[in-house]
């Protein structure tokens, strides 16, 4: 998508890292015998970890946008409910106080790094406290990684372009359930709003500041 070497203000800079919760991206989550194929064969998880370890050391500041962890009684009196939000209640995913439902230990926050209020569907901007915490550390520019590339990464880039934020995603730090799902993403939609889809090779070397 893109053909010069991309530029990054450290100042306005910040990377965003969406669910990387155990049932997503650990054997034995909930969630993982769906998306292993897709994760292993683009080396998802290292990805997202190599990323993250590059950010720290670059300097950029790191946020977490977080699915709501499931707690029993949540969705009982509901109304109204997206599909998506059924089959998480179904599945118990991410449930609170479970392993499945942590960080996976290599994606822990840091001293001074920000979790933004936990999303119920799959903006990590919708209902949640991000936006703010973005703007009042003067943030502008999002590197986003994380899952899943077909809706919470999606529905978070599209969010983000509607609050004017420039937006790169990194196309092997993010995964789906299929192939056609991970193009769907990331060749049909998303560059409909993100500035830039890049590798972790590509997004590593724009921001190891020399």
């Amino acid at each position: 998508m893109t053909t010069k070497k991309l530029s990054y203000d450290r100042d306005i800079t910040a990377l965003l890292v969406i669910d990387p919760y155990n049932d997503f991206i650990s054997e034995g989550g909930k969630i993982w015998d769906r998306l292993k194929a897709v994760a292993e064969a683009n080396q998802c998880v290292p990805n997202m970890s190599q990323v993250l370890n590059a950010a720290r050391q670059a300097g950029l500041r790191v946020f977490y946008a977080l699915h709501h962890r499931y707690r029993p009684g949540d969705y009982e009196n509901w109304k109204y409910i997206a599909p998506i939000q059924k089959a998480a209640w179904k599945r118990k995913s991410f449930e609170y106080g479970t392993w499945g439902g942590e960080i996976r230990t290599e994606f822990a926050p840091k001293a001074g790094e920000i979790v933004a209020t936990e999303h119920w569907c799959s903006s990590g901007f919708a209902n949640t406290d991000l936006d703010q915490q973005l703007k009042v550390h003067g943030i502008h520019q999002l590197i986003v990684i994380g899952l899943i590339a077909h809706t919470c990464i999606e529905a978070t880039v599209r969010f983000a372009a509607e609050l004017g934020y420039e937006v790169t995603v990194v196309k092997d730090a993010t995964a789906s359930y299929s192939d056609e799902q991970m193009h769907a993403a990331l060749e049909i939609n998303m560059p409909n709003y993100a500035n830039a889809i890049v590798t972790t090779a590509e997004i590593i070397d724009s921001i190891s500041y020399r």
